[in-house]
């Protein structure tokens, strides 16, 4: 139980720290930390991210940060194609599922690591399907716009059932290509997506005997410690070097995952 709970504080700290992507890292952390497997561990990660996600998106909420329609737009897109995934994690050999969560999380490294070494760049405004408007402060519902939100709600769902992540590192760079919201904005409202969606995933571990309660409750607990820990540090903390270490830490545990994968 104290392992699960450390690890959690762990998972709840580098979410906070490094927006919603770092929960990609529940998963590995509970494999290499209980010797679970990647399907076993992918609900618990879910449930601890969700709930960690949960507490940021309202705390964002409060002020102000969360773009609930858009969210709740990209949740039921999600949600859809949540069940599947856990369905397909289910089905897939551990091996192949742990190389195929390895290189996701290879992807997320390079992306990281490329975005922290290099300036931000504002979209151009023929990337921008979602704009607010002036007066409203609301985003005008377009087709183009309801699609591309849409779509990438639906490849976070998939994605959030097959392997236990939240989703954040699809759905922060789409609404930040997407849209016209302030990273903040952007990272609150996945948070409130993550949320929203680890919802169906869960229940539906949870109704087929898929968790493991006696460790999902405290690496939860140690979650939700960490993210509201965390929130207080992010100011003063975040930056490119620590999204750089988070890259480079992230590329590693890949790369041992592999190693695992293939050497078991």
């Amino acid at each position: 139980m104290l392992t699960a709970t450390l690890l959690g504080l762990v998972v709840g700290l580098i979410l906070a720290l490094t927006g919603a992507g770092g929960g990609i890292l529940a998963v590995p952390l509970l494999v290499f930390g209980t010797g679970i497997g990647v399907a076993e561990a992918g609900p618990i990660g879910l449930l601890a991210v969700g709930m960690a996600a949960a507490l940021g998106a309202i705390l964002g909420l409060r002020d102000g940060q969360v773009r609930y329609r858009a969210a709740l737009l990209i949740a039921a897109a999600g949600m859809l194609l949540s069940p599947a995934g856990f369905w397909a994690a289910r089905l897939v050999d551990g091996r192949w599922l742990s190389l195929l969560f390895s290189m996701t999380l290879l992807y997320v490294a390079f992306r990281t690591w490329r975005q922290a070494a290099r300036p931000a760049v504002a979209n151009g405004p023929g990337k921008l399907v979602c704009v607010r408007g002036e007066q409203t402060g609301r985003f005008v519902w377009t087709r183009p716009c309801m699609r591309a939100l849409g779509l990438s709600g639906a490849l976070a769902g998939l994605l959030s059932g097959l392997l236990g992540v939240g989703g954040g590192f699809v759905m922060v760079p789409a609404l930040q290509r997407y849209t016209d919201l302030t990273v903040k904005s952007a990272v609150a409202t996945s948070l409130a997506v993550i949320a929203i969606i680890s919802v169906t995933g869960v229940a539906t571990s949870a109704a087929q005997g898929g968790i493991d309660w006696s460790t999902a409750a405290p690496f939860a607990g140690g979650a939700l410690a960490g993210m509201l820990g965390g929130r207080s540090l992010a100011a003063r903390v975040a930056g490119p070097a620590l999204q750089k270490a988070f890259a480079v830490v992230s590329a590693l545990v890949a790369l041992g995952m592999v190693a695992k994968a293939l050497l078991s």
